[in-house]
């Protein structure tokens, strides 16, 4: 048996197709352009591919973008006045920060990415919209894992009655993804590095989610023959070449449906995004009418 593969361009076009309308819905009905404003602190270079990826994004769909670059030696002062300034702009319905930030105000990650507007916060790390999420209440969810859900609604693969697994429960990916997953009726274990006989869980998985951040941590003998097996990590073991938290040439004659690496969830966190500006200024706009 060989897997079928959930190729994330496929997915991330229908995604970015159905904002491109909204976009231009908001334009016709309310003439209003839906903005991103994203905030680079330094010059890390992975972080500045990211956030060109998301400009450009936001120009295909026609969303206002501004991308705001300032000096890696600014304080955690003048970040939050920078945000302070976004979050009273009306041209600007989502805010990002690019993580990571620079050592000396890495510490104060919480209290600046908490300092967003929870109605601007595209992210989805904002406390308000966290316990939003833990309650059934999908505000703006972080879009890793929303990106993993539309891509097995997409895929026509249920999740009502299935057993999910994941592996992590990091804020950013595990914890967001079980409250997804528990929303539409999977029953969801979450694993992590104290889990015990982690392999005997993870072949209990109908749906399995590896979201650990070790390169080919889930192999062959730890996945259900036929199950979904969505990988989250991104690797790198070389300068170029990136690798997932699944063996995927191992895996891909077990499962019944896998994510490649790259190629597979990466392509859709960027097409949620998008999907989330669109969102955050139809709830904004909603609260002026």
């Amino acid at each position: 048996m060989t897997a079928k593969l959930l190729e994330g361009k496929i997915f991330a076009a229908a995604i970015k197709a159905e904002a491109k309308k909204q976009v231009e819905s908001l334009q016709q009905e309310f003439k209003v352009t839906p903005g991103l404003a994203v905030i680079i602190v330094g010059e890390n270079p992975a972080s500045k591919v990211y956030v060109a990826n998301k400009h450009r994004s936001c120009e295909e769909l026609g969303i206002y973008s501004e991308v705001i670059e300032m000096p890696i030696d600014s304080t955690k002062a003048m970040l939050l006045a920078q945000i302070d300034e976004l979050n009273h702009n009306c041209k600007i319905h989502g805010i990002l920060v690019q993580l990571p930030l620079p050592p000396h105000i890495h510490t104060d990650e919480a209290e600046i990415l908490d300092f967003i507007d929870p109605d601007k916060d595209v992210d989805g790390f904002h406390p308000i919209n966290v316990g939003k999420l833990a309650t059934g209440q999908e505000h703006l969810v972080p879009c890793t894992p929303m990106g993993c859900i539309k891509m097995l609604e997409l895929a026509g693969i249920e999740i009502a009655g299935k057993n999910a697994v994941i592996i992590g429960r990091s804020n950013i990916v595990g914890k967001p993804m079980f409250h997804l997953l528990l929303a539409r009726d999977a029953t969801v274990t979450v694993c992590h590095s104290r889990t015990k006989n982690l392999a005997a869980i993870t072949k209990q998985a109908d749906i399995l989610v590896a979201a650990v951040g070790r390169p080919h941590f889930v192999t062959a003998d730890m996945v259900k023959p036929g199950a979904v097996v969505i990988d989250v990590g991104i690797n790198r073991i070389a300068p170029k070449k990136l690798v997932g938290d699944v063996d995927f040439e191992a895996v891909k004659s077990v499962a019944g449906a896998i994510t490649p690496v790259p190629g597979g969830v990466g392509l859709l966190t960027i097409a949620i995004l998008m999907h989330n500006t669109v969102k955050a200024a139809r709830l904004q706009l909603s609260k002026t009418i």
